[in-house]
């Protein structure tokens, strides 16, 4: 498991961690030169029958466009630094899920529960809902064999299984961000999502 923090997520290089100084793992850009700084980690630490998970705090707090730099950079990373699941964070929602050769990248996982309940100006992203991701990845090779997901709400800072309704509206919100990525997500038992993708 890797963990950075991007600028683009408001991270300042001052909490950058340093040579006897400790902080965040920083990444200034998402350029080339970041993912090959990425794989040289992977190839240091990496044993046989590791499944290798980046998490990247990165981009903006609100909206569901995914900048072209992202999905070029956590593609990269999956295809030169032998990364299995890219699991992208920043985003107060949820956010298109991509599958690129056969591993799961998350964009934008949103909150499963935070302190801005009553905080008004965002309700249309509907930053009250969640979701639990199960991803099962094959051993070994670390391919994404099923994502299923359970929709989740705050309310009262307490963590909530979503309603009915609240399950639709995260699947077809969702469904409609995964198919501008190749995938699409399905109503299970009206209670869970499951991805598809080719």
């Amino acid at each position: 498991m890797f963990s950075f923090g991007c600028a683009s997520s408001g991270v300042p290089l001052s909490w950058a961690a340093g040579k006897g100084r400790a902080g965040v793992n920083f990444l200034p850009t998402l350029s080339d030169t970041s993912a090959q700084r990425v794989a040289q980690l992977v190839r240091l630490y990496r044993r046989p029958g590791d499944v290798v998970v980046v998490s990247i705090h990165w981009g903006g707090n609100w909206g569901y466009e995914i900048p072209a730099e992202q999905r070029r950079f956590a593609q990269k990373l999956i295809e030169t630094a032998g990364v299995d699941l890219i699991h992208g964070q920043s985003s107060h929602h949820v956010k298109g899920i991509e599958v690129h050769r056969g591993r799961l990248i998350l964009y934008g996982c949103g909150d499963l529960i935070n302190d801005y309940e009553g905080i008004s100006g965002q309700e249309a992203f509907r930053g009250d809902l969640g979701l639990m991701y199960f991803a099962s990845l094959a051993p070994g090779t670390g391919q994404l064999k099923a994502l299923r997901m359970v929709p989740t709400r705050i309310c009262r800072f307490q963590l909530q299984l979503a309603s009915r309704r609240d399950v639709q509206w995260l699947q077809k919100r969702l469904d409609h961000e995964c198919s501008r990525l190749g995938a699409r997500v399905k109503l299970e038992n009206n209670k869970a999502l499951r991805l598809q993708w080719k």
